[in-house]
């Protein structure tokens, strides 16, 4: 009888871009693009600039373009680019009853990888959907939030399984690539709970320099647990607790059940802060005038950003504090009209105004919320003036969520507005098209394209 992972390995093997849907396709395009978009916003920030002096020191073989130029090693190549990537915290998500990720953070890996092959764009939309599958699926059956783990522990399995399919493994080194990301690279919660660190935008990049290295080593002979899911002491005895997937009759179309993000902020507070730029807009109100603030959400909203497991959200002194409290968020949201990357400058965050504001935001879970999560996103939320007057507002979902799905318009409005102060006009519609038309051309292309960008300003 076969292990997991070797049926995860003949399912890898068996992907073909011809598999996929043309919505999957299109899906994959607008999630490449909306990276793309995160990335270049991020261009300037102090922790990418250290960052990138760790790059320049440790050097490493020029195989992979970096984003704004220079090459270096595959591995750090999906280091840097993919810290680039999630640093804003303004990348996809997909949310499973008990685990919440991030799968577009697989995409400098993969194209790292896919370069380093020199592969077309077909094949390298065909691993990203395998990155994209694998690691939704694990997301699904075999949640680790609660045992105390961060959510790169399922994204190891995907890193090796679609840098593997890029490379073009036989079946013996996807297993081993597998087997050697999967058990070596496990990592704690604590990276998204208490005071936050620059670790939470830097936690997946590092996973997918991980899965990166253990395929190189598989590459070279390099075996790992074959066992590594179900075996004594594996995946399953020490941390996930049983499950199955039938990786046989698995498709690539999880892509699809994928969600954005509309503002600049953690995934579970989108609806939150529509429904407050909503009442905001219908009443216009004034923020100076704002008495009280009440929020009845879902729970794992409250215990994520809301004030419950993961620590005091109004104690906010930084950006990675900032993008995780819905406190600071909603005042963000009603001071300014939106919350976007300027929202998380320090002096922005340091300010009075915004200070005063979210302590008088006051985030409860409720039950019959808790019920209607992950199939919704429904809050409620009243805000209460200076005088008695209160206004409300309940939602289901937002611009973005899988009901109302973002498409490539308002996938490239998000794209210009990141960018229009980054690059040249010219440089956008370069890769806008190149994204677009990415499954005509090799993927050098669109390295190219990213490594030429004259990048400029600073958050």
């Amino acid at each position: 009888m076969s292990t997991m992972v070797e049926d995860l390995a003949q399912f890898v093997q068996k992907a073909r871009y011809e598999r996929l849907t043309g919505y999957a396709v299109e899906t994959l395009k607008i999630r490449i693009l909306d990276a793309i978009a995160c990335a270049i916003g991020a261009a300037g920030s102090s922790p990418v600039h250290m960052l990138h002096r760790y790059i320049d020191e440790m050097g490493g073989n020029p195989h992979a373009g970096l984003i704004g130029g220079g090459r270096t090693s595959v591995d750090r190549a999906a280091l840097y680019n993919g810290f680039l990537v999630r640093y804003l915290d303004f990348n996809d998500s997909y949310l499973a009853p008990g685990e919440t990720c991030h799968p577009s953070d697989n995409i400098a890996a993969v194209l790292a990888a896919a370069e380093y092959a020199d592969v077309s764009g077909k094949d390298f939309l065909a691993a990203l959907a395998i990155a994209y599958q694998v690691q939704c699926r694990l997301s699904d059956v075999a949640p680790v939030r609660d045992k105390g783990f961060d959510h790169t522990v399922q994204g190891l399995y995907a890193v090796a399984a679609a840098v593997g399919k890029v490379m073009n493994f036989d079946e013996e080194q996807l297993i081993n690539a597998i087997a050697i990301a999967g058990t070596a690279f496990n990592a704690l919660r604590v990276t998204r709970t208490g005071s936050l660190s620059h670790w939470k935008g830097m936690a997946y990049p590092n996973a997918a320099f991980c899965g990166i290295h253990a395929a190189f080593l598989a590459k070279q002979g390099i075996t790992g647990p074959r066992q590594v899911f179900e075996g004594n002491k594996g995946f399953m005895d020490s941390i996930s607790g049983r499950f199955e997937i039938d990786w046989e009759n698995e498709n690539l179309e999880k892509v699809t059940n994928t969600i954005t993000k509309k503002f600049n902020a953690e995934i579970h507070s989108q609806s939150t802060l529509e429904g407050v730029m909503d009442l905001r807009e219908e009443h216009h109100i004034d923020a100076a005038e704002v008495e009280r603030i009440d929020l009845e959400t879902f729970d794992v909203a409250y215990h994520i950003i809301g004030g419950g497991e993961e620590g005091d959200k109004t104690k906010v002194t930084r950006k990675e504090e900032a993008d995780h409290s819905l406190h600071y968020m909603i005042a963000a949201a009603l001071l300014d009209g939106h919350v976007m990357p300027e929202q998380y400058r320090k002096e922005r965050i340091r300010a009075s105004d915004i200070q005063q504001l979210l302590r008088k935001v006051y985030v409860r879970e409720a039950d019959d919320l808790s019920e209607r999560f992950p199939r919704e996103m429904p809050i409620r939320l009243a805000i209460t003036t200076q005088g008695g007057k209160s206004y409300s507002i309940e939602k289901s979902d937002y611009e973005g969520f899988s009901t109302r799905p973002a498409k490539w318009d308002a996938v490239v409005n998000k794209f210009s507005r990141l960018t229009y102060n980054k690059i040249s006009e010219s440089d956008r519609e370069r890769l806008q098209t190149v994204v677009k038309t990415l499954d005509e051309r090799p993927v050098y292309e669109l390295v190219k394209s990213l490594q030429e960008l004259n990048l400029r300003g600073t958050l």
